[in-house]
């Protein structure tokens, strides 16, 4: 039986085997939760990149570019990381350069990984069905906020192990950790994440109605992955044959 595992930090990354094992990469608020947010609207793929400086060279390739940097929209790119922005038909048929706080650092820190997953509570149930058929032992990686532990990405991880638990086995107590936050917070997560730090930290920026899409279950049915050198939603990926 495959395992689950969960990293709170991807400071503490060094402290895993990521070869020959499944990466789901999480920040719930908001970087994934927009990735998959601008998969669902057609974006054709996603270069997450660490630097913004990075980012803005791939404006000179024909791509949107999209930054955020302590909740706040980089000045002088197209986009910023709120879902809401990739819902006006921009990004159909683009390829969106994008650079964050924290989740994309999180995704390429893992790129040594055999498969690398964006998960977000959007697309819960997808990123749990391909786990089943991958196979895979499998570690949630949470973003968190500048390095340190962050709650609503601890909480995606413990929705995670609840789809799977049964079928995966649980490496080690995080999992176990997660999946209690999660059955204390599952009924109104809003209320339980209202005094979390990220949380207070974007509704000083009234970023009300962000936090509250990201937290819903199993809106789109998208499955970002990582190929060669960006993101791909899977099930368009796999249609067109390549």
């Amino acid at each position: 039986m495959p395992s689950i595992d969960v990293c709170y930090s991807p400071e503490l990354l060094h402290l895993y085997e990521l070869e020959g094992k499944a990466v789901v990469a999480v920040d719930i608020l908001r970087a994934t939760s927009t990735m998959v947010t601008a998969f669902a609207h057609g974006a054709t793929d996603i270069i997450p990149v660490m630097q913004l400086e990075e980012c803005r060279a791939y404006a000179e390739q024909g791509c949107l570019t999209a930054a955020e940097r302590n909740g706040i929209k980089a000045e002088g790119f197209d986009l910023g990381n709120s879902p809401f922005a990739y819902m006006n038909g921009q990004v159909k048929d683009r390829t969106v350069a994008i650079t964050t706080t924290n989740g994309t650092r999180a995704i390429r820190m893992s790129e040594a990984a055999q498969e690398i997953i964006v998960g977000a509570f959007l697309n819960l149930e997808a990123v749990a069905q391909h786990l089943r058929e991958l196979q895979l032992d499998v570690l949630v990686v949470c973003a968190g906020w500048k390095g340190k532990f962050n709650l609503e990405d601890t909480l995606y991880a413990g929705a995670l192990a609840e789809r799977l638990q049964g079928e995966f086995e649980f490496e080690n107590d995080a999992t176990l950790a997660s999946l209690y936050l999660y059955h204390a917070a599952k009924d109104d997560m809003v209320t339980f994440l209202r005094q979390s730090s990220h949380v207070r930290r974007l509704e000083n920026l009234e970023i009300h109605k962000d936090i509250e899409f990201c937290l819903q279950h199993d809106t789109y049915n998208v499955l970002p992955v990582w190929k060669r050198d960006r993101l791909v939603n899977l099930k368009e990926f796999e249609s067109l044959g390549v």
